[in-house]
């Protein structure tokens, strides 16, 4: 048997395998040579574009020159700048670079390179798109998908044209292609989601109807357990969106009102004060300023706040009712005023505040109140015209989250006396709506309303000649009924908004009354005085801001109309 022997190796001597490696290693480090080569020639041949580009997104990584968090502003220094708000960008605006300060709403990455924005700046929102490409980095684009929601930024943008309309947006037929993008003043994580706060409300409604139904039948104590359970599951399935209450919105007041339908509120009520000024100053009025501390109540009963002044006790005006008479006696002939009242009733409705805004006036006639009852009704249904002219988007805003049926008027308006008011209501033959005390209760109020609507189609109307025991001191009897007074109430969807009457300016007529309504005259001494030198016969009226605005929008709470109300459980935010 024989073996074949090895052949030895000399030492520094390479094997033939190991040549054979060695050349293949070198072959394939030539082609990687080759190769590179053969790319950076392609470069080369068009100009390094994208070796410049790629330099690019290495710097703006490395500097973030159009990205971050800016510091803090403290006025350092003055900026000129032009602004663009976001109701400006129309197509006429498409191709323009634009500056835009806004709330980020919402923010959205589409994988790594990619974040479509919603930007919101009060009532109108639009869509920005940042992408990376350009300066534009892709930590850019990361950076922009985690700012916080309700973070206030400042965008630079190119104004593009949409293929189709962005439904989500109020400017739905453009849309931002984002080159920079700042944050000025970064939000916290919120207690309330925006979302939630801006639900449409027949959504919420249909939620809790549901869920109502559901818990009735829960109750049936036939049910078994599987009948049980499957209830229980589809009352879990029926909970979509979260409720948030009155309270709880109350509670984050400065976020709820970020709401555009909120925001929209506030607008409408600012209209109706300004279209109120505008009008009363056309006829010849005067704006006046009264006192909202004073020494006795300016209106019977208990509904008064007393509070320590210095060395004595002093009251919170609920009313300036006093004072617009001693204008009219110092000659101003036409005052009106918007300003605080104060009641102190323990009242916890709908539509009762302790503190609201009252819009008063008060004017001589020259024979009959009918004079200055017809100044209200000229100048209510003025303001429900400019509304409605004027304040177009803020409805429509307020609409599509509180729908509500567009209030109805003409002019003149309706009017009735009330005992042909109570005896409109005496026909529905229901005990329930027999006026009793000479004075209508709120469902009557109600009642009242809807029968006006269907026999004149009309959401105003007004009642005049109330009982004379159902109103102030100082409102002057009717001289042909003296169980009447010459008094008027306005009413809008079946509520009160406005008291008014002729006022007592006899000093003697007035101090009798005073003491009739059990009013302590030495109280209301310098009142009574003011009367004494000659006065004109005068009367006027208050309408309470909120209420106007709670019934003309159907938005069923008044605190939904206060910007922070004051009811008897709440005195904060």
């Amino acid at each position: 048997m024989s073996e074949t022997t090895p052949v030895p190796v000399e030492a520094g001597e390479k094997s033939a395998t190991a040549l054979k490696k060695e050349q293949k290693k070198l072959e394939k480090e030539k082609k990687i040579a080759e190769a590179k080569a053969k790319k950076a020639a392609e470069k080369s041949a068009t100009g390094g574009d994208q070796n410049k580009n790629e330099k690019k997104q290495e710097q703006a990584e490395e500097n973030n020159s159009n990205w971050g968090e800016l510091p803090m502003n403290q006025s350092k220094e003055k900026i000129t700048r032009e602004w663009t708000d976001v109701s400006q960008l129309t197509e006429a605006t498409v191709g323009k670079s634009v500056l835009i300060r806004a709330r980020l709403s919402t923010s959205r990455l589409q994988g790594a390179n990619l974040c479509f924005v919603q930007l919101r700046d009060g009532l109108y929102t639009v869509q920005a798109v940042v992408a990376k490409g350009g300066a534009n980095s892709k930590s850019m684009v990361q950076f922009v998908g985690q700012v916080p929601k309700e973070s206030i930024v400042d965008v630079q943008a190119t104004v593009v044209a949409t293929s189709v309309p962005i439904e989500s947006c109020t400017q739905k037929t453009v849309e931002l292609q984002v080159s920079s993008f700042f944050i000025v003043s970064k939000s916290s994580l919120l207690p309330l989601q925006i979302e939630d706060l801006s639900r449409a409300q027949p959504l919420l409604d249909k939620q809790e109807e549901d869920l109502k139904q559901l818990e009735q039948l829960l109750q049936n104590t036939n049910l078994n357990e599987q009948e049980k359970t499957d209830l229980e599951k589809k009352k879990g399935e029926c909970i979509k969106f979260v409720n948030v209450s009155q309270e709880k919105r109350l509670d984050n007041r400065a976020l709820d009102l970020r709401v555009p339908a909120h925001q929209s509120i506030f607008r409408l009520q600012s209209g109706v004060c300004t279209l109120f000024r505008e009008q009363l100053l056309g006829e010849g009025f005067i704006e006046i300023h009264s006192p909202k501390i004073i020494s006795a109540a300016s209106e019977s009963g208990a509904s008064v706040f007393k509070l320590n002044y210095f060395n004595t006790y002093a009251y919170l005006a609920q009313s300036p009712q006093l004072y617009k008479q001693m204008a009219i006696c110092a000659d101003f002939n036409k005052v009106f005023e918007i300003g605080p009242v104060f009641r102190a009733e323990n009242s916890n409705t709908h539509r009762h505040l302790t503190e609201f805004v009252g819009l008063d006036l008060e004017m001589t006639f020259k024979d009959h109140y009918h004079e200055a009852l017809d100044t209200l009704d000229r100048l209510m249904t003025t303001i429900f015209h400019g509304l409605e002219t004027r304040f177009a988007k803020e409805l429509e805003s307020v609409n599509t989250q509180y729908p509500f049926e567009p209030f109805k008027f003409t002019y003149p308006s309706p009017r009735f006396t009330f005992d042909e008011a109570a005896a409109m209501l005496a026909e529905l033959n229901d005990p329930d709506y027999v006026v009793k005390d000479n004075d209508f209760n709120t469902r009557q109020e109600k009642r009242l309303g809807k029968i006006v609507k269907e026999k004149f189609g009309v959401d105003f109307f007004i009642v005049d000649k109330f009982h004379v025991e159902v109103r102030p001191f100082y409102t002057m009897p009717d001289p042909n009924n003296p169980q009447w007074a010459n008094a008027y109430d306005l009413f809008m969807r079946g509520e009160e908004i406005c008291s008014g009457a002729q006022r007592i300016h006899d000093p003697e007529l007035l101090e009798k009354s005073a003491k009739a309504h059990g009013v302590v005259i030495e109280d209301i001494q310098g009142y009574i005085d003011s009367f004494k030198y000659g006065c004109s016969q005068h009367a006027g009226g208050g309408v309470g801001l909120e209420r106007v605005v709670m019934l003309y929008l159907g938005l069923g709470n008044i605190r939904k109309a206060s910007f922070c109300p004051r009811d008897p459980t709440r005195l904060t935010p």
